[in-house]
């Protein structure tokens, strides 16, 4: 298959000089790890006081990879990025809010986004977290089998509420719905409660979308399991693929509790069982649809190469491949020259409650091997490309 991802006239093209430099400035900051920790902090506590850096944040790091404080305010985002074929996922990216007037406002907030992308083809899904519906706690008893007391019960209750009110609102609007996955340890209730909203809504094809992070080792299993479900009770299949974001606190866990690590022994197990997954669901595409959220190179060929060999088209509308704002524009911006299906997770929101994914976007770019230091030089490639042109 020919090679496409280095083109970086492409990926950078709705990148101006001024920043282009700035996203140079910021991973090589974000490739010290050192520094990261510090900044991490630094930043905190400033927020913290009520420092005034919301401006300078706003000016770096936020305005590289989120798209604006509210959903109207990234539309510039928006339409500049669908212009070269890539759709946006409108991501309300504010965590670690526990109550349940936080759980009520994050389901309003899902429904906003509805109204708001289903005049818009270049908004063609919605996401939300399980945790901003309803407690970490919660899921993580009811995966354990523990029997909930009547408070948990009424409790619980509005966590399915939600879940069906926006899924229900998705259907309504057919507009796709991911939802995307968090520790192992909550997961399970999470994706039973998924499970009986794809059963419902996903009669006619894929609306409801469940996470896989396929760091773990038995996810692929699940999927075969949730294809059996599927053609015994006749629903259509929604899957995110993706690797994963909470490794070290799965080792961690699994390390202090003494039970066997859900997390694949090797990033080369990984690959291979993400890879395998995407060949399953690629097998079985008539009754299932992927968004396969990888800034792997290799994955996404692997992808592209078994579209081809099963001789669908570029733009089939069962199979997105996703990526993060700010990051794998090689990827994301010369899929879509070539049509195929592309979308960004764009999140958005105010700065200050922002800050947790920023951190963790940072700390995951300093970890995972290899994200940097491509980053980087394909950034310089097209600095030195456009000097040379000048």
């Amino acid at each position: 298959m020919t090679k496409i991802f280095d083109n970086t006239q492409n990926a950078f093209a709705l990148k101006s000089d001024t920043e282009l430099d700035r996203a140079y400035f910021l991973f090589k900051m974000i490739s010290i790890e050192p520094l990261v920790r510090i900044g991490t902090a630094v930043t905190n506590f400033a927020l913290n006081i009520n420092l005034p850096v919301e401006g300078l944040i706003r000016a770096t790091v936020f305005d590289h990879f989120c798209g604006g404080v509210s959903e109207t305010d990234c539309m510039q985002v928006v339409d500049k990025m669908y212009v070269k074929g890539v759709s946006s996922v409108l991501d309300y990216s504010v965590e670690g809010k526990e109550d349940e007037s936080c759980f009520d406002d994050a389901l309003q907030m899902a429904l906003k986004i509805i109204d708001f992308a289903k005049e818009k083809n270049s908004i063609p899904f919605v996401v939300f977290k399980p945790t901003g519906f309803g407690r970490f706690e919660l899921y993580e008893k009811l995966g354990e089998g523990q029997t909930l007391n009547e408070v948990e019960q009424a409790e619980w209750k509005r966590v399915e509420n939600r879940f069906e009110t926006v899924c229900k609102k998705a259907f309504e609007n057919d507009i796709s719905l991911l939802v995307d996955g968090e520790e192992s340890w909550m997961q399970d209730a999470a994706d039973e409660l998924v499970e009986r909203m794809m059963q419902k809504y996903n009669t006619k094809k894929a609306i409801v979308f469940n996470t896989l992070q396929m760091y773990r080792w038995d996810r692929l299993d699940y999927l075969k399991k949730l294809h059996e479900k599927a053609k015994s009770n006749g629903f259509f299949i929604g899957i995110k693929l993706v690797r994963g974001a909470y490794m070290e606190k799965e080792i961690a866990r699994a390390t202090e509790k003494g039970y066997q690590s859900p997390i694949c022994e090797s990033k080369e197990a990984t690959d291979v069982n993400f890879d395998a997954a995407i060949d399953y669901m690629i097998q079985n595409i008539d009754c299932m649809s992927i968004f396969a959220g990888t800034h792997n190179e290799l994955s996404s060929y692997t992808l592209m190469e078994k579209m081809k060999l099963n001789n669908l088209s570029n733009n089939d509308d069962r199979i997105w491949f996703g990526q993060l704002y700010g990051m794998s524009d090689n990827i994301s911006y010369n899929l879509a020259i070539e049509k195929y299906n592309v979308a960004k997770y764009l999140p958005f929101g105010p700065v200050k409650d922002v800050m947790p994914y920023l951190i963790r976007r940072a700390e995951e770019n300093t970890s995972v091997a290899g994200q940097t230091s491509r980053e980087l030089l394909l950034i310089k490639t097209e600095r030195n490309r456009r000097k040379g042109k000048n």
